[in-house]
């Protein structure tokens, strides 16, 4: 079989669904699929999804995929070369001494932990909910700290031994998203530096030997039996198990390789490989992310350099909360489709799931914001419809439209949330710099978002640099992590990766766009620090 007739299974469970795409050995996507997964949102802070609806969106994203595949281009399930597995992290999957979930997952936004979070890391003297003297031990090893809020896998773990014991003590592993995803295909348990980040209970030295530190792990009140076995980023997890290979209509024991995080697949998909090299991805939430070659954490800004797909090179890690998700939660909630259906869904905000597809879609909101001038007349958007993360962990922060009037129409208000989310991107860049040490002189753009030209010309001319927007940029992740068990197994080197991810286009700063953004932006920083009481007294959160 030449290797033109082989071909890599990639799998990225996300928020609002689970993709598969069958890729072609030089990173060319050959066909895809995905399958919607519900969001449960509590008024007690929860998120949670039901891990039985991933593997039937599993299972359905990817045998479509290949079907697709196989009627376009012919391939066969003989072909498959290798699986490889992405998606969120920061979630919990409370699973059985059987393999088979015993409860939700707990999402990475589930914050029913934060009174035992605060307890493990805050204080009556501290920095964002950290104590000083708490985090230093964790600072030390890991490069970042449990979430005072309880929105993460330490907040999750005390919740399940605590108030959702009844589901705790049932479980035998707790794991990531990826780790549950590659457990269900090869029956092993395992995890990476990578996939453990969040957690922050491993050694995340530069140049030490990955391990868990067993006194972090009593820090935070894990039970060091649910942990998975760690083994390296990049390691052959597994084969595809017999009885799931006959599910998926595909060939038992291929190779599979260990889970990475969502961040880990852009940094590959991106093209973006070389130190200091910058990507911005605009999916549901947004980042910015580069390799570098030390270990920092900014815990003012929630920023840290975290383990990468190298010993030798750290990632940047931020998250903002809300990127592509202000427009879904635009149309749905606010700008109702058109043949009446109700709004909501997607993980987004209210219950109730309006298809992408139907009308008005999003290619409909963009040709609808074009009409509206640069800097929608004055009107801005926060678009922190969850809190924020980065650059500022606040949850109490809120949406919000400023200086509307009888002259915003919906174009304007379309138009005011592109710039809104791409005004808490240049927020977060200008402290994403300071943490780099040197400027950026262009980024690569990635993600749902960037498939919007408008958005796109929008981020170019707020952060005043150019983006280059990679080829099929919704799919950049799959193509990432793809290319990575190409890696993983021998095949190519990151290097010769680098190459193989071609762009698409080059995005410039307009001058006059540029100087009215700079305007604007200035007026949008000072929002949170004017609005913190307020947002405060409002909601409470912590």
């Amino acid at each position: 079989m030449s290797a033109s007739d082989r071909w890599i299974l990639a799998i990225d469970q996300g928020n609002s669904g689970t993709k598969a795409a069958v890729v072609a050995l030089d990173g060319s996507i050959i066909a895809t699929s995905s399958a919607p997964v519900t969001v449960d949102i509590g008024s007690d802070g929860a998120a949670t999804q039901d891990p039985n609806e991933w593997d039937v969106a599993l299972k359905h994203s990817v045998k479509q995929a290949v079907e697709i595949g196989r009627e376009s281009t012919q391939i066969e399930p003989k072909g498959l070369h290798s699986i490889a597995v992405t998606g969120q992290w920061g979630s919990t999957v409370p699973v059985g001494a059987d393999g088979e979930p015993v409860g939700p997952v707990l999402l990475w936004a589930d914050t029913r932990g934060a009174e035992h979070s605060e307890r493990v890391i805050g204080g009556p003297i501290s920095v964002g909910g950290i104590a000083p003297h708490k985090a230093l031990p964790w600072l030390r090893y890991t490069g970042g700290a449990p979430n005072p809020h309880g929105a993460d896998p330490t907040g999750h773990a005390l919740l399940l031994s605590n108030e959702l014991a009844d589901i705790g003590d049932r479980a035998r592993w707790l794991l990531e998203p990826v780790d549950y995803l590659v457990m269900r295909l090869t029956g092993r348990v395992v995890a990476t530096p990578a996939s453990m980040i969040l957690s922050w209970i491993t050694d995340n030295r530069p140049g030490h030997e990955p391990r868990y530190l067993p006194k972090l792990i009593r820090r935070a009140g894990r039970d060091p039996q649910q942990l998975p076995k760690l083994v390296p980023t990049g390691a052959l997890a597994g084969e595809l198990q017999p009885s799931i290979a006959r599910e998926l209509e595909l060939t038992a024991g291929v190779p599979v390789v260990a889970g990475l995080p969502d961040l880990h697949a852009a940094v590959i998909g991106s093209g973006a490989i070389a130190p200091y090299q910058t990507h911005l991805a605009v999916s549901t939430t947004a980042w910015l992310s580069a390799p570098v070659p030390f270990k920092k954490t900014d815990v003012l800004h929630q920023m840290a350099s975290v383990p990468g797909l190298t010993p030798d090179l750290q990632v940047v890690a931020d998250n903002i909360e809300t990127g592509g998700a202000a427009l879904t939660w635009l149309r749905e909630q606010i700008i109702a489709p058109h043949d009446s259906l109700v709004g909501g869904g997607s993980g987004i905000g209210a219950s109730g799931a309006a298809s992408p597809l139907a009308h008005p879609t999003f290619d409909d909101l963009f040709a609808l914001a074009e009409q509206a001038p640069p800097g929608s007349e004055g009107l801005l958007f926060a678009p922190w419809l969850n809190g924020e993360r980065s650059p500022v962990d606040d949850r109490n922060l809120r949406g919000a439209w400023l200086n509307l009037s009888l002259r915003s129409n919906r174009a304007a208000l379309v138009r005011s949330v592109l710039e809104g989310v791409a005004n808490n991107i240049a927020w977060l860049f200008h402290y994403y710099e300071k943490f780099l040490g040197r400027p950026v002189p262009t980024l690569r753009i990635l993600g749902g978002g960037a498939r919007s030209d408008l958005w796109c010309e929008i981020l170019a001319s707020t952060l005043d640099r150019p983006l280059e927007r990679v080829e099929d940029p919704l799919n950049a992740q799959l193509r990432g992590v793809a290319l990575w068990s190409r890696v993983a197994l021998g095949d190519v080197s990151l290097a010769e990766v680098a190459g193989m991810i071609p762009v698409d286009r080059i995005f410039y700063p307009d001058p006059d766009d540029r100087e009215l953004y700079r305007r604007h932006f200035q007026q949008y920083r000072k929002l949170a620090g004017t609005l913190r009481g307020f947002y405060r007294s409002m909601n409470r959160v912590t």
